[in-house]
């Protein structure tokens, strides 16, 4: 059974490096809904993709990275749904180069790949270039990096079930945020976020409060960083449990929460929620770096 997003399916998880430690360890499967677009991408997409046909848009466009999960996921929606959709991708030297799975899968469903300098793509956020981006591309909704907007964390305020209550905490893996601030907004449950990237404060005032918490020491050098320890955890979890998990999210949150429960810093007894959410096809750009230096590859 895959579920789906009003019924989810949730897995209880026994891993042996938990063996001696009395917690209840469940893994909500947000990964098994739709192919392409899994986990917090189609919570992000969905109001989205409400809002842009209300505007009667004909094209999404976005940004994002070359193993972009939300590129990825942007051009499934609108090859599903009969948008146009451009990806603005940071790095313009990317453009001479084959295109990697990720990019490539995005092409073939129909995305307009735009490949543009580190300079113009560090002004994603001003109004000022989104104001000559709406000009350039009429008729165009345009859609955030990791599609994290305030539609996007009401979309994610559903991964929660009212039969979750009676778990101690729910945790979620934090890139732009948006899973996070979802699940926070719902105040079912006191929220444990586990940073993907560099430079969060533990303390980020926008992400953290009296029932949330950001935990940052698990990034393994910053975003779509891995190291060997962190692909044999995510192998062994495989191998354990049959759960994919993604290199760049899912696993470093994984592994946190295994780390903390052996250090005390998750309490014996406590009932833990985490959520997959998604993203595993970022596993094959993590493999190209792995094979280049002899490691064994995550799993597919």
């Amino acid at each position: 059974m895959t579920g789906s997003p009003h019924n989810p399916r949730t897995d209880r998880l026994v891993l042996s490096a938990l063996r001696d430690f009395e917690i209840t360890l469940d893994l909500r499967r947000e990964d098994l809904f739709f192919p392409g677009l899994s986990g917090n991408k189609y919570r992000k997409l969905k109001y989205n993709l409400a809002q842009a046909r209300e505007e009667g848009a004909r094209q999404l466009l976005t940004f994002g990275g070359a193993y972009s999960n939300h590129i990825h996921a942007t051009a499934a929606v609108g090859k599903a749904f009969g948008f146009e959709t451009v990806g603005l991708i940071r790095g313009e030297e990317l453009a001479t180069q084959p295109l990697n799975p990720t990019l490539a899968e995005a092409q073939e469903m129909g995305m307009q790949l735009v490949f543009t300098s580190r300079q113009d793509y560090s002004r994603r956020h001003e109004p000022e270039y989104l104001e000559v981006l709406a000009k350039d591309y009429p008729d165009t909704y345009i859609i955030p990096e990791g599609g994290t907007n305030a539609l996007a964390i009401k979309g994610c305020s559903e991964i929660l079930q009212p039969g979750d209550a009676h778990y101690d905490l729910v945790c979620c893996p934090v890139g732009t945020g948006g899973t996070m601030l979802g699940l926070r907004e719902t105040g079912m449950l006191p929220v444990w976020g586990y940073a993907a990237l560099k430079g969060l404060s533990d303390s980020d005032a926008s992400l953290t409060g009296p029932e949330a918490t950001l935990r940052t020491g698990y990034h393994f050098g910053g975003y779509g960083k891995i190291t060997e320890e962190l692909a044999a955890f995510i192998r062994t979890v495989y191998e354990e449990t049959g759960v994919v998990l993604d290199g760049v999210y899912t696993g470093k949150m994984l592994f946190g929460i295994c780390a903390d429960i052996r250090g005390g810093v998750i309490p014996p007894g406590s009932g833990i929620l985490a959520i997959h959410t998604g993203g595993v096809q970022g596993n094959r750009g993590l493999n190209a770096g792995l094979q280049k230096k002899g490691l064994t590859l995550l799993p597919l």
